[in-house]
């Protein structure tokens, strides 16, 4: 496929100029991406290869050798770009294609947008087909500019062009979602970008009835992930493990639900951590600030928050009611124009 001569026929063609992605290059995720595509290919899209994903034995970020070699971070060639839309993140913030689609089963997209500098926003879980059992994961795209994002959402959900939001926007900032431990700098880095919204009137930052403290989703996640990826029917009688994933996930829905009847969007880091070395993360989990709204469905966008001494860009993690999906590119539109980052 030449992509040059597609996007060509495309920009002559008046019916596909009035497409959402006419002519616009594509990368898709891992080998199998393209049985996902469709609607993006329908949207006049152009689909111009795959992007790695983590090989044998690594299964969440890539820092381990796949197939073609590692997968390294465009900004620190010795620290991971994440994962597992690693592959991703990296051919859209080094320039190869506008925007490139993803997966996010605890923070699969927004980890490696962070880490990256780029966007990555997760779609509410069940709005979009997914092929997932486990009903954590939910499709999701990695952008260089938040109008590809909203483009890219116009495309596969269906819906005409949002709105533009009436700002400023009311929102909750959490460091840490009240169990996470995060270290010092991305969490100074998300807050001075929340803070940088606020200014240019895009959020106006207030404090909750009450102080927003989410259980620990990470054994809830991994009881109900391990009993997806089981025998059919094996998540149909509950032993203890999964009894309490189910009573941790009630009990975060009713937080969740009771903060989004007061504002429009939580603001937290979205990473716990820099950008770890390839010899991978230790015991920290990096979806530690991602994967609660995995467990909750809520659509999640990471948007680029500036650069640590490290030299590697942090995110700043917006979240928004459930089915508010296409609030979340607005918003960063709204950001891009009015920080003129």
């Amino acid at each position: 496929m030449d992509a040059r001569l597609d996007a060509a026929g495309a920009d002559r063609s008046g019916q596909d100029r009035a497409l959402a992605l006419a002519g616009v290059p594509v990368a898709v995720k891992g080998r199998y991406g393209l049985r996902a595509v469709g609607p993006l290919l329908a949207a006049g899209a152009v689909a111009v290869g795959a992007t790695s994903v983590p090989g044998p034995g690594t299964p969440w970020q890539t820092w381990g050798l796949g197939a073609r070699g590692r997968t390294v971070n465009p900004w620190r060639a010795d620290r991971t770009p994440g994962g597992s839309s690693a592959g991703a993140a990296v051919a859209v913030a080094a320039g190869l294609v506008p925007l490139a689609t993803g997966g996010d089963g605890a923070g699969s997209v927004r980890i490696p947008a962070a880490w990256c500098g780029v966007l990555g926003l997760k779609t509410t879980n069940g709005r979009l087909p997914s092929t997932d059992r486990t009903g954590l994961a939910a499709p999701g795209v990695l952008a260089r500019s938040a109008s590809d994002t909203a483009a890219w959402w116009q495309a596969v959900s269906g819906e005409p062009p949002a709105a533009r939001p009436a700002l400023p926007l009311t929102a909750v900032w959490s460091p840490d979602l009240g169990f996470a431990g995060p270290d010092p700098e991305p969490v100074a880095l998300a807050r001075a970008m929340a803070e940088r919204l606020a200014a240019a009137g895009v959020v106006r930052l207030v404090r909750p009835r009450e102080a927003l403290r989410l259980l620990d989703p990470g054994p809830a996640w991994l009881a109900l992930r391990a009993a997806g990826a089981g025998p059919a029917g094996s998540a149909s009688e509950p032993g203890p493990g999964l009894a309490a994933a189910h009573r941790i996930r009630a009990g975060n829905d009713r937080r969740l639900a009771g903060l989004f009847t007061e504002v429009s969007l939580l603001l937290t880091p979205t990473a716990p951590t820099a950008p770890h070395g390839h010899e991978g993360p230790g015991d920290r989990y990096s979806t530690s600030l991602t994967w609660a709204f995995n467990l909750s469905g809520h659509p999640a966008l990471s948007l680029p928050a500036g650069f640590g001494r490290d030299g590697c860009p942090a995110g700043l993690q917006l979240v928004a009611p459930h089915g508010q999906d296409a609030l979340l590119p607005a918003v960063a539109r709204e950001a891009e124009r009015r920080l003129g980052d």
